[in-house]
């Protein structure tokens, strides 16, 4: 029972101390939210002091199709497995689903939803973002000589005279961009990842959005014909976004392809 199950997690931490963890995080199901205090003052006890537990609490997850809940029992055996739902919409969905909230929400995961080209789906927001970042390299090509190998790019796009870049617009893209480092190191301190999670997801947004005004507003396009300074400048800008959403999707797990279709 639940004297069986303390005494259980008391010994398998104890074993972790033993092998020289020091500060443990574990995560546990809503329902196991009372043993918390009780499991952090044994390890005290039984490590000296020496050790300590971060808890985090996981709410369930409800599984939808086209926003109706899946129904599910466990007593008649009908449920839906994870290895089904990777299957069926693909890992790097599910992963960045699971941390697109705070793990103490509820997640509706809509299998709908996480397969949309949209803005309302983010994993493919945030994917497409960097896909769009390389189709603006390709495109770019025709105006200035950028070379297509990652480690060749960026070190052509280094000598860019970035100080052209003066717009509004650009300049919130490049402070968004600066926050990374910061977001980074808040969630592993914090062992919050789904702030890195929420922060691509903005990012990719703000890219999106300036990409969409270039298309009303000539001026703001990545690429200006007859102007190769200002288009290096801005060839810059999209490197250090692609840059950053490659990172941080890495950090979760998912990939950041270069196309999509």
């Amino acid at each position: 029972g639940s004297y069986t199950y303390f005494a259980s997690d008391i010994a398998y931490h104890k074993t972790k101390f033993d092998r020289g963890f020091r500060n443990m995080v574990d995560v546990w199901g809503a329902d196991h939210g009372g043993y918390i205090k009780r499991v952090q003052a044994a390890i005290k006890a039984v490590t000296g002091g020496k050790a300590s537990l971060d808890v985090k609490i996981v709410q369930l997850v409800r599984l939808l199709r086209a926003g109706e809940p899946v129904k599910m029992s466990k007593r008649a055996g009908d449920f839906v497995t994870l290895r089904e739902v990777v299957d069926e919409v693909g890992s790097d969905a599910v992963r960045f689903m699971m941390l697109f909230r705070k793990n103490d929400a509820v997640l509706d995961f809509d299998m709908a939803r996480v397969k949309e080209q949209s803005k309302d789906n983010p994993v493919f927001y945030v994917q497409y973002g960097h896909a769009r970042g390389h189709s603006i390299f390709r495109n770019a090509r025709e105006a200035v000589p950028l070379p297509e190998g990652a480690a060749a790019r960026t070190a052509y796009l280094r000598e860019a005279k970035i100080e052209r870049l003066t717009e509004a617009e650009e300049l919130s893209l490049i402070r968004q961009i600066a926050l990374y480092p910061r977001i980074v190191e808040a969630a592993a301190l914090a062992h919050e990842p789904h702030r890195i999670a929420f922060y691509l997801y903005d990012l990719a947004s703000e890219f999106h959005a300036l990409w969409t005004k270039g298309r009303d507003l000539p001026h703001l396009r990545f690429i200006i014909q007859n102007d190769a300074e200002i288009t290096n400048a801005r060839l810059a800008l999209v490197q250090g976004v692609v840059s950053v959403l490659a990172s941080g999707l890495a950090v979760l797990g998912v990939d950041a392809p270069d196309e999509m279709r």
